[in-house]
């Protein structure tokens, strides 16, 4: 990989992985425009850790609580949510990578992300908080993280939208929703850190020491800045923006995989 496209990659992905756009679903496609087929899943959870570090960044107060006093109900939330998204990987991720991994599915996976942007903007949002949550409304925003794992299905689109469709107000929703995001990295991390070990991915052999640096600080410094952005446009309620840029962008990608033949293989 030159470092060109790794720093490429890691802007994409560190704006993409807070805007409601996917991050999967553009770093899959810059890949095959990049025509970059090895190590990727590796790359793309490094650039996940990277953006991880942005949430750490930008909530430290939080996760600082949360450390401090670990037994309280945030907690619990948050466990709660991770819940029906490991039960969701564990169960479909190897089915769901053999039917989307190659895609040829992203353009609709587009689409459905964004009609749920249109009925998360159609929420003015409610006036619950997090510590007004309860274990139900936690799992729900969970299943909907689950279902992100198909590429380009937003991550932060679901979450947010299950947030606000379950009365959240909307700086709660960003704010659960991106709290939500640091297990589900975790995890992502740790599976792909057993098939490193096992010998499956080797990442520096196969993108270079230097280029997967570069990647790694864009993707932290642009997720940062992502999360600043993202947070001011839910509470001014503008998603529907989101919305007509991945239908622009699914609408192409479905007509190259039918007629064009020149982006989606």
């Amino acid at each position: 990989m030159q470092i060109i496209e790794a720093i490429v990659l890691g802007l994409i992905q560190g704006l993409t992985e807070f805007l409601p756009v996917s991050s999967s679903g553009h770093l899959v496609l810059l890949q095959n425009l990049f025509g970059m087929h090895e190590a990727t899943q590796a790359f793309t959870i490094l650039l996940h850790v990277a953006t991880l570090i942005a949430v750490f960044v930008y909530y430290w107060k939080d996760i600082w609580a949360l450390i401090c006093h670990p037994f309280q109900r945030t907690t619990a939330l948050l466990i709660a949510g991770t819940i029906p998204t490991v039960i969701i990987a564990l169960l479909f991720n190897d089915t769901f990578d053999s039917i989307f991994g190659s895609g040829k599915f992203i353009g609709f996976n587009f689409i459905f992300t964004g009609c749920i942007l249109l009925y998360a903007d159609s929420r003015k949002g409610g006036r619950k908080k997090i510590r007004n949550m309860s274990i139900f409304d936690s799992l729900v925003v969970g299943l909907m993280q689950g279902v992100a794992i198909l590429p380009a299905v937003s991550r932060s689109g679901m979450t947010i939208s299950a947030c606000l469709g379950r009365n959240m107000d909307r700086e709660n929703a960003a704010r659960f929703s991106f709290l939500l995001s640091i297990p589900a990295i975790l995890g992502g991390m740790v599976l792909t850190i057993k098939d490193m070990i096992t010998g499956k991915v080797v990442l520096t052999e196969a993108i270079g020491l230097i280029p997967m640096i570069a990647g790694f600080i864009v993707a932290a410094i642009s997720g940062y800045f992502a999360i600043r952005f993202m947070v001011s446009v839910i509470k001014n309620g503008k998603l529907k923006w989101f919305s007509v840029y991945v239908f622009i962008l699914g609408s192409i990608l479905i007509l190259d995989q039918f007629v064009l033949h020149m982006i989606v293989k």
